[in-house]
């Protein structure tokens, strides 16, 4: 009779207090236990899940890529640095994408690890298992099922159909076909929904970071959207405003270390600087420019410039800056240097000061990845209720995110002529005609959510027309071949049931 055993390794702490001064557990546990030894208490339970966040970091950007699957496929970003640097990136780029490519093989790797992780929580953590106090154990689990959809749902929109694994399997199991990806979205639908009845609408302390009940609906939301399901999608919008999260006064505040886990944020991927091992963000040096030891990557479009609105007098909505460096503007406290892009731009959104993380640990911030945050479910409240044909609640979740971004002036002080909005500036939207809305809705996501790594995954389920004119400069896409990429060869060449 085969045994399941569970391999603990570096367990150390991922997620982080605000303050970033202490962690979940600070100790880790190493070795190889047998399932049922390792499940015996509280702590070992906390570890486990601790396990299921890790794979969500960024402390390793070249294997976390969801930027370049999310951003540098679409028309907000491309691959930036030296030609034939991560030559397989640039073939994400380009639409030259095969099985065997890195960035298409390391995501599919990633997200499956996490559903690995998430699953040992979940068969280890039965109600029969008394050796775990009732709230450890509804608590464990509920972390364990939103992270199980949130890899799932980043798995199924980069490659739809997919395998469908929901325990812990063994090496016969894992021969398994591909499944419907409305089969995994009824996976994701569930777990979303249960982890919001075992989750805390909040955490404190050194628990601040954990998946919340507010996270399991925002993602659930998405979960309904991306399905077209605009009812479900609209009220369980509203479900997660009624917890009470609060757009930040400063767009730029969801952007800076200090201020990175505030009430606008529902789930981010928590950094931290001076760990060992690692555990600060790797994309402050991979999209920082080279003469900050950075690598390049990452690099704005004029599209994307583009996109953002300006006054009559020219006048910028102030997320482009917050968003971006460009020529003429300070660059974190120093000037912009045109000289260290290809594209004419720099990312910012993800980058921290060298006053903050100096060039010689460049590649260990402590910014949080916002992974998501309550204008995203203003935006898809706003989608949901258009869609639906209620336009005139749609604008009221829309102006929400336009009067935040224009009031920056109002609050940052660092703005020109701060203190005053100026004329013009992002007025609310009025009209109710559903297909022009529908078009506003979709310019202000793409301003609001630049460089956040969801653009690609809104082209496509924006439909083929949109797409084919988002990627007009991109020769090679073709709708019906890049609505997903394809499941990496190591997956044809291991699974024999696969159906490919």
């Amino acid at each position: 009779m085969k045994r399941n055993y569970l391999l603990i390794s570096g367990l150390t702490a991922l997620l982080l207090t605000t303050a970033g001064c202490d962690s979940f557990l600070d100790q880790p546990v190493l070795g190889q236990y047998e399932a049922g030894q390792f499940f015996t208490s509280d702590t070992n339970a906390i570890l486990a899940v601790n396990a299921a966040y890790v794979p969500l970091s960024f402390r390793d950007a070249g294997s976390n890529t969801i930027w370049v699957l999310g951003d540098v496929a679409s028309d907000d970003a491309v691959k930036g640095s030296n030609p034939g640097d991560q030559a397989d990136f640039e073939n994400i780029d380009i639409f030259n994408i095969t099985p065997i490519n890195a960035a298409v093989e390391a995501q599919w790797r990633r997200d499956y690890d996490g559903i690995f992780k998430c699953n040992v929580v979940l068969d280890g953590l039965p109600e029969s298992n008394t050796n775990i106090s009732a709230t450890v154990r509804q608590q464990a689990r509920g972390q364990a099922l939103f992270l199980r959809a949130y890899y799932y749902f980043e798995l199924t929109n980069l490659y739809g159909n997919i395998p469908l694994r929901v325990k812990v399997e063994t090496p016969e199991e894992l021969q398994s076909p591909a499944v419907p990806q409305a089969q995994i979205y009824a996976q994701i639908e569930a777990d979303c929904q249960a982890a919001a009845d075992a989750l805390p609408a909040t955490w404190t302390g050194t628990d601040v970071g954990r998946a919340t009940k507010g996270a399991a609906l925002a993602l659930l939301t998405k979960a309904y959207l991306f399905q077209k399901k605009w009812a479900p999608a609209a009220q369980t919008a509203q479900a997660v405003g009624a917890l009470g999260y609060k757009l930040q006064p400063v767009f730029a505040d969801n952007f800076r270390a200090a201020t990175d886990n505030n009430q606008e944020i529902i789930f981010s991927v928590q950094h931290t600087t001076g760990l060992s091992p690692n555990q600060g963000s790797g994309l402050n040096q991979w999209f920082a420019p080279r003469p900050q030891n950075g690598y390049g990557f990452f690099l704005p479009t004029q599209s994307l410039v583009d996109n953002f609105e300006r006054t009559s007098d020219g006048v910028v909505d102030p997320r482009l800056d917050y968003t971006l460096g460009r020529a003429g503007q300070s660059f974190f406290g120093v000037a912009f240097d045109p000289g260290w892009t290809s594209t004419g731009y720099v990312s910012k959104k993800h980058l921290q000061p060298l006053t903050e993380i100096p060039a010689t640990i460049k590649g260990d911030g402590n910014l949080n990845y916002q992974a998501l945050r309550y204008a995203d479910v203003l935006l898809m409240q706003a989608e949901a209720l258009n869609e639906s044909g209620n336009g005139a609640g749609a604008l009221m979740a829309l102006n929400q995110v336009r009067k935040r971004a224009r009031e920056s002036y109002l609050y940052d002080t660092s703005l020109p002529n701060a203190g005053t909005v100026p004329d013009g500036l992002l007025p609310d939207i009025t009209t109710t005609d559903q297909s022009q809305l529908r078009e506003l809705i979709r310019r202000e996501r793409r301003s609001e959510l630049a460089l956040e790594f969801h653009r690609y995954f809104d082209i496509i389920r924006y439909g083929e027309a949109y797409a084919r004119q988002a990627l007009a400069d991109r020769p090679n896409f073709n709708y019906a071949r890049n609505q997903f990429y394809p499941i990496p060869q190591s997956e044809r060449d291991t699974n024999r049931n696969l159906g490919l």
